[in-house]
Protein backbone atom coordinates (compact mmCIF):
# COMPACT_ATOMS: atom_id res chain seq x y z
CA UNK A 1 0.00 0.00 0.00
CA UNK A 2 1.51 3.52 -1.36
CA UNK A 3 1.17 5.82 1.85
CA UNK A 4 0.70 8.82 0.56
CA UNK A 5 0.54 12.28 3.35
CA UNK A 6 -1.68 15.17 2.40
CA UNK A 7 -2.18 18.51 3.53
CA UNK A 8 -5.06 18.91 6.26
CA UNK A 9 -6.39 22.47 8.04
CA UNK A 10 -6.73 22.06 11.06
CA UNK A 11 -6.71 24.54 14.47
CA UNK A 12 -5.01 27.14 12.07
CA UNK A 13 -2.08 25.13 10.58
CA UNK A 14 -1.76 22.94 8.48
CA UNK A 15 -0.85 19.12 8.75
CA UNK A 16 0.45 16.69 6.16
CA UNK A 17 -1.83 13.68 7.34
CA UNK A 18 -2.18 9.90 5.49
CA UNK A 19 -5.59 9.22 5.59
CA UNK A 20 -6.89 6.00 4.25
CA UNK A 21 -9.89 3.50 4.85
CA UNK A 22 -13.70 3.67 5.85
CA UNK A 23 -14.96 2.94 9.31
CA UNK A 24 -14.93 4.54 12.92
CA UNK A 25 -11.79 7.18 13.00
CA UNK A 26 -8.52 5.94 14.17
CA UNK A 27 -5.93 8.67 14.72
CA UNK A 28 -2.48 7.74 14.99
CA UNK A 29 -0.17 10.59 16.89
CA UNK A 30 4.17 9.76 16.37
CA UNK A 31 6.59 11.21 19.18
CA UNK A 32 10.09 12.14 19.28
CA UNK A 33 11.70 12.42 17.20
CA UNK A 34 9.79 10.54 14.35
CA UNK A 35 6.88 10.89 11.87
CA UNK A 36 3.86 9.48 10.12
CA UNK A 37 6.10 6.38 9.27
CA UNK A 38 6.52 5.19 12.39
CA UNK A 39 3.02 3.98 12.26
CA UNK A 40 3.89 2.49 8.50
CA UNK A 41 2.92 -1.15 10.24
CA UNK A 42 0.00 -0.56 11.75
CA UNK A 43 -1.88 1.73 8.83
CA UNK A 44 -2.96 -1.81 6.84
CA UNK A 45 -4.11 -3.40 9.73
CA UNK A 46 -6.41 -1.00 10.65
CA UNK A 47 -7.63 -0.35 7.17
CA UNK A 48 -8.40 -3.77 6.80
CA UNK A 49 -9.67 -4.16 10.16
CA UNK A 50 -12.67 -1.64 9.16
CA UNK A 51 -11.04 1.71 10.45
CA UNK A 52 -10.76 5.15 8.90
CA UNK A 53 -7.08 5.93 9.39
CA UNK A 54 -5.90 9.40 9.92
CA UNK A 55 -1.74 9.50 10.65
CA UNK A 56 -0.31 13.31 11.17
CA UNK A 57 3.33 14.60 10.99
CA UNK A 58 2.63 16.54 14.04
CA UNK A 59 3.45 20.41 13.93
CA UNK A 60 6.71 20.93 13.57
CA UNK A 61 7.65 18.01 11.71
CA UNK A 62 7.98 16.91 7.85
CA UNK A 63 5.80 18.98 5.76
CA UNK A 64 3.41 19.90 8.51
CA UNK A 65 3.46 23.56 9.94
CA UNK A 66 6.34 24.45 12.14
CA UNK A 67 5.35 27.65 13.99
CA UNK A 68 8.34 29.45 15.41
CA UNK A 69 7.22 30.12 18.82
CA UNK A 70 7.56 27.71 21.79
CA UNK A 71 4.17 28.56 23.14
CA UNK A 72 2.97 27.17 20.08
CA UNK A 73 3.67 23.51 20.87
CA UNK A 74 1.66 24.10 24.09
CA UNK A 75 0.18 20.75 24.91
CA UNK A 76 -3.49 22.45 24.58
CA UNK A 77 -2.15 23.50 21.10
CA UNK A 78 -1.62 20.03 20.41
CA UNK A 79 -4.74 18.31 21.52
CA UNK A 80 -6.77 20.86 19.58
CA UNK A 81 -4.47 19.95 16.32
CA UNK A 82 -6.38 16.46 17.35
CA UNK A 83 -9.71 17.70 17.53
CA UNK A 84 -9.06 20.26 14.58
CA UNK A 85 -8.37 17.11 12.41
CA UNK A 86 -11.90 15.29 13.35
CA UNK A 87 -13.40 18.22 12.72
CA UNK A 88 -11.62 17.90 9.10
CA UNK A 89 -12.48 15.07 8.64
CA UNK A 90 -16.22 15.12 9.43
CA UNK A 91 -16.22 13.29 12.71
CA UNK A 92 -17.00 13.50 15.94
CA UNK A 93 -15.56 11.21 17.96
CA UNK A 94 -12.12 9.34 17.29
CA UNK A 95 -10.04 6.54 18.68
CA UNK A 96 -6.58 7.84 19.76
CA UNK A 97 -3.61 5.77 19.41
CA UNK A 98 -0.23 7.71 20.52
CA UNK A 99 3.46 6.51 21.19
CA UNK A 100 6.32 8.76 23.34
CA UNK A 101 5.32 12.26 22.91
CA UNK A 102 2.43 11.10 21.42
CA UNK A 103 0.87 9.35 24.01
CA UNK A 104 0.90 12.36 26.57
CA UNK A 105 -0.74 14.43 23.86
CA UNK A 106 -3.87 11.31 22.82
CA UNK A 107 -3.92 11.06 27.04
CA UNK A 108 -4.76 14.60 27.31
CA UNK A 109 -6.76 14.74 24.21
CA UNK A 110 -8.77 12.67 26.57
CA UNK A 111 -9.20 14.83 29.49
CA UNK A 112 -9.35 18.37 27.48
CA UNK A 113 -11.80 17.35 25.05
CA UNK A 114 -13.79 14.04 27.07
CA UNK A 115 -16.50 14.11 24.65
CA UNK A 116 -14.40 13.57 21.09
CA UNK A 117 -12.55 10.42 22.04
CA UNK A 118 -14.25 6.85 22.24
CA UNK A 119 -11.10 5.56 23.60
CA UNK A 120 -7.01 6.11 23.96
CA UNK A 121 -4.48 3.82 23.55
CA UNK A 122 -1.09 5.01 24.71
CA UNK A 123 2.77 3.40 24.02
CA UNK A 124 5.92 4.25 25.92
CA UNK A 125 4.61 6.99 28.17
CA UNK A 126 1.97 6.24 30.65
CA UNK A 127 -0.83 8.97 32.15
CA UNK A 128 0.41 10.12 35.36
CA UNK A 129 -2.02 12.91 35.97
CA UNK A 130 0.24 16.16 36.24
CA UNK A 131 3.74 14.28 36.73
CA UNK A 132 4.55 15.70 40.05
CA UNK A 133 4.49 17.98 42.92
CA UNK A 134 6.51 20.46 41.12
CA UNK A 135 7.18 22.10 37.23
CA UNK A 136 8.77 19.13 35.69
CA UNK A 137 12.40 20.73 34.93
CA UNK A 138 12.63 21.13 38.92
CA UNK A 139 11.65 17.49 39.90
CA UNK A 140 14.22 16.40 36.92
CA UNK A 141 16.65 18.41 38.49
CA UNK A 142 16.04 16.93 42.13
CA UNK A 143 15.95 13.06 40.24
CA UNK A 144 18.59 13.48 38.46
CA UNK A 145 21.21 15.97 40.15
CA UNK A 146 24.55 14.26 39.32
CA UNK A 147 23.92 13.06 35.50
CA UNK A 148 23.33 14.35 32.71
CA UNK A 149 19.10 14.41 31.62
CA UNK A 150 18.27 14.64 28.11
CA UNK A 151 14.60 16.67 28.83
CA UNK A 152 16.91 19.46 30.69
CA UNK A 153 19.35 19.63 28.26
CA UNK A 154 16.60 20.14 25.69
CA UNK A 155 15.50 23.40 27.44
CA UNK A 156 18.46 25.11 25.70
CA UNK A 157 17.24 26.45 22.59
CA UNK A 158 19.45 26.05 19.91
CA UNK A 159 21.85 23.91 21.48
CA UNK A 160 20.35 20.36 20.71
CA UNK A 161 19.47 21.54 17.97
CA UNK A 162 22.92 22.07 16.43
CA UNK A 163 24.08 18.74 18.07
CA UNK A 164 21.15 16.88 15.78
CA UNK A 165 21.57 18.79 12.71
CA UNK A 166 25.25 18.30 12.03
CA UNK A 167 24.94 15.10 10.49
CA UNK A 168 21.08 14.16 10.41
CA UNK A 169 21.16 10.86 9.35
CA UNK A 170 24.22 9.61 11.57
CA UNK A 171 22.05 11.57 14.74
CA UNK A 172 18.99 9.08 13.59
CA UNK A 173 20.33 6.23 13.17
CA UNK A 174 22.66 6.80 17.11
CA UNK A 175 19.14 7.40 18.47
CA UNK A 176 17.07 4.74 16.56
CA UNK A 177 19.68 1.86 17.27
CA UNK A 178 20.34 3.25 21.27
CA UNK A 179 17.03 3.62 22.08
CA UNK A 180 15.81 0.17 20.85
CA UNK A 181 16.18 -3.59 22.19
CA UNK A 182 19.11 -3.80 19.61
CA UNK A 183 21.32 -1.97 21.93
CA UNK A 184 23.15 -4.15 24.92
CA UNK A 185 22.44 -2.70 28.29
CA UNK A 186 26.38 -2.16 28.63
CA UNK A 187 26.02 0.42 25.66
CA UNK A 188 23.03 1.93 27.20
CA UNK A 189 25.64 2.48 30.38
CA UNK A 190 28.97 3.17 28.82
CA UNK A 191 26.72 5.88 27.07
CA UNK A 192 25.40 7.40 30.35
CA UNK A 193 29.04 7.61 31.82
CA UNK A 194 30.19 9.82 29.18
CA UNK A 195 27.14 11.77 28.27
CA UNK A 196 27.63 15.88 28.19
CA UNK A 197 25.35 16.67 25.48
CA UNK A 198 22.64 13.80 23.77
CA UNK A 199 25.16 11.82 21.16
CA UNK A 200 27.99 11.42 23.33
CA UNK A 201 28.69 8.03 23.73
CA UNK A 202 26.12 6.69 21.44
CA UNK A 203 27.08 4.34 19.10
CA UNK A 204 25.61 3.72 15.57
CA UNK A 205 25.53 0.27 14.69
CA UNK A 206 27.66 -1.57 11.78
CA UNK A 207 24.20 -2.89 10.01
CA UNK A 208 20.71 -1.38 10.47
CA UNK A 209 18.84 -3.40 13.23
CA UNK A 210 16.18 -5.53 11.41
CA UNK A 211 13.20 -3.41 12.27
CA UNK A 212 14.63 -0.32 9.88
CA UNK A 213 15.76 -0.26 6.71
CA UNK A 214 17.96 1.99 4.48
CA UNK A 215 15.19 3.30 2.75
CA UNK A 216 13.28 3.99 5.94
CA UNK A 217 16.02 5.55 7.39
CA UNK A 218 16.63 8.02 4.52
CA UNK A 219 13.33 8.85 4.49
CA UNK A 220 13.13 10.15 7.88
CA UNK A 221 16.38 11.91 7.63
CA UNK A 222 15.29 13.71 4.33
CA UNK A 223 12.64 14.94 6.25
CA UNK A 224 14.55 15.92 9.35
CA UNK A 225 17.19 17.34 7.15
CA UNK A 226 14.63 19.63 5.73
CA UNK A 227 12.20 20.20 8.81
CA UNK A 228 15.20 21.02 11.30
CA UNK A 229 14.34 19.83 15.02
CA UNK A 230 13.45 22.82 16.79
CA UNK A 231 9.43 22.21 16.52
CA UNK A 232 9.61 18.97 18.44
CA UNK A 233 12.47 19.98 20.89
CA UNK A 234 9.81 22.82 21.41
CA UNK A 235 7.27 20.22 22.25
CA UNK A 236 9.80 19.50 25.77
CA UNK A 237 10.33 22.97 26.30
CA UNK A 238 6.68 23.35 26.97
CA UNK A 239 6.46 20.87 30.14
CA UNK A 240 6.72 23.55 32.55
CA UNK A 241 4.17 25.49 30.89
CA UNK A 242 2.21 22.96 30.20
CA UNK A 243 2.16 21.85 34.46
CA UNK A 244 0.98 25.31 34.83
CA UNK A 245 -1.64 25.08 31.96
CA UNK A 246 -3.16 22.06 33.07
CA UNK A 247 -3.37 22.42 36.93
CA UNK A 248 -7.20 21.79 37.18
CA UNK A 249 -6.03 18.07 35.77
CA UNK A 250 -3.41 17.65 38.39
CA UNK A 251 -5.13 14.29 39.67
CA UNK A 252 -7.43 13.62 36.46
CA UNK A 253 -7.80 10.29 35.38
CA UNK A 254 -8.54 8.82 31.94
CA UNK A 255 -12.12 8.03 31.95
CA UNK A 256 -12.18 6.43 28.48
CA UNK A 257 -11.70 2.72 27.77
CA UNK A 258 -7.87 2.74 27.79
CA UNK A 259 -4.78 0.40 26.64
CA UNK A 260 -0.65 0.78 27.43
CA UNK A 261 1.48 -1.31 25.50
CA UNK A 262 5.36 -0.54 26.19
CA UNK A 263 8.69 -2.62 25.06
CA UNK A 264 9.70 -4.67 27.65
CA UNK A 265 13.51 -2.95 27.02
CA UNK A 266 11.80 0.87 27.03
CA UNK A 267 14.07 3.13 28.95
CA UNK A 268 10.98 5.47 29.50
CA UNK A 269 9.65 2.83 32.47
CA UNK A 270 12.57 3.38 34.35
CA UNK A 271 13.74 6.88 34.09
CA UNK A 272 12.84 7.64 37.89
CA UNK A 273 14.71 5.39 39.79
CA UNK A 274 12.46 3.42 42.67
CA UNK A 275 9.68 4.47 40.82
CA UNK A 276 7.71 2.40 39.19
CA UNK A 277 5.36 3.31 37.01
CA UNK A 278 3.43 0.24 35.85
CA UNK A 279 1.75 0.04 39.10
CA UNK A 280 1.62 3.91 39.67
CA UNK A 281 -0.13 4.30 36.34
CA UNK A 282 -3.50 2.34 37.99
CA UNK A 283 -4.37 5.53 39.86
CA UNK A 284 -5.50 7.78 36.85
CA UNK A 285 -7.23 5.61 35.11
CA UNK A 286 -10.75 4.61 35.36
CA UNK A 287 -11.08 1.92 32.78
CA UNK A 288 -7.68 0.82 31.88
CA UNK A 289 -8.18 -2.75 29.95
CA UNK A 290 -4.45 -4.19 29.98
CA UNK A 291 -0.57 -3.12 30.22
CA UNK A 292 0.96 -4.77 27.45
CA UNK A 293 4.70 -5.52 27.78
CA UNK A 294 6.05 -6.31 24.43
CA UNK A 295 9.04 -8.74 24.64
CA UNK A 296 12.19 -8.02 22.48
CA UNK A 297 11.28 -4.40 22.08
CA UNK A 298 12.84 -1.29 23.00
CA UNK A 299 11.16 2.27 23.00
CA UNK A 300 10.37 1.96 19.33
CA UNK A 301 7.74 -0.78 20.21
CA UNK A 302 5.56 -0.37 17.04
CA UNK A 303 8.26 -0.64 15.03
CA UNK A 304 10.69 -3.29 16.45
CA UNK A 305 7.68 -5.73 17.36
CA UNK A 306 4.41 -4.48 15.12
CA UNK A 307 2.57 -7.94 14.86
CA UNK A 308 2.45 -8.13 18.51
CA UNK A 309 1.42 -4.56 19.18
CA UNK A 310 -0.75 -4.66 16.09
CA UNK A 311 -2.35 -7.67 17.65
CA UNK A 312 -3.23 -5.92 21.30
CA UNK A 313 -4.54 -2.76 19.37
CA UNK A 314 -6.83 -4.76 17.13
CA UNK A 315 -7.96 -7.05 20.30
CA UNK A 316 -8.82 -3.64 22.22
CA UNK A 317 -10.59 -2.11 19.30
CA UNK A 318 -12.41 -5.41 18.92
CA UNK A 319 -13.50 -5.54 22.62
CA UNK A 320 -14.81 -1.92 21.80
CA UNK A 321 -16.99 -2.87 18.43
CA UNK A 322 -18.25 -6.27 20.93
CA UNK A 323 -19.83 -3.68 23.40
CA UNK A 324 -20.92 -1.21 20.73
CA UNK A 325 -22.93 -4.03 19.03
CA UNK A 326 -24.58 -5.37 22.52
CA UNK A 327 -25.71 -1.91 23.74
Amino acid sequence: MNHTPRIIQTNGINLEVVVEGQGPLCILVHGWPELWLSWRHQIAPLVEAGYRVAVPNVRGYGGSDAPEAVDAYRMEEMAADVVGLMDALGEDQAILIGHDWGAPIVWSTALLHPERVRAVVGMSVPHMGRGGPMPPTQFFKALHPERFFYILHFQTPALPEAEFERDVKDALTKIYFMNSADATSETRRQMRQRRTGYLDGMEAPETLPGWLNEDELNAYATAFARSGFRGGLNRYRCMDRDWHDLESFATARIAQPALFIAGEHDSVLRYAPGMNLLEMMDAFYDDLRAKVIIPGAGHWVQQEQPEPVNKAVLDFLGSLQAESDSA
